[in-house]
């Protein structure tokens, strides 16, 4: 099973690395867009919450904003971008 223990900042950054841009900044929360280079029609927007450990619901929420299809291929995906 994979690491479910990110910090807001772990999943920033694996993001990131993977095509989306941070937009915006509010409180505590990062917002961030993907585009995709060839469709035009598949635009995705996350919001991040900067805590020190992110539960696993909100972990579950940002994984289906960022299109993952499978919750733990994608936490072991933001485990080996740490």
């Amino acid at each position: 099973m994979a690491s479910r223990d990110f910090s807001g900042r772990d999943v920033v950054k694996a993001l990131t690395k993977n095509r989306f841009v941070i937009v915006d900044r509010t409180g505590s929360h990062v917002k961030l867009r993907y585009e995709h280079p060839t469709n035009d029609d598949d635009v995705r927007v996350v919001s991040v919450p900067q805590h020190d450990r992110i539960r696993t619901g909100t972990l579950r929420n940002i994984a289906d904003q960022s299109g993952a299809e499978d919750f733990e291929k994608w936490c072991q995906w933001i485990d080996r971008q740490c």
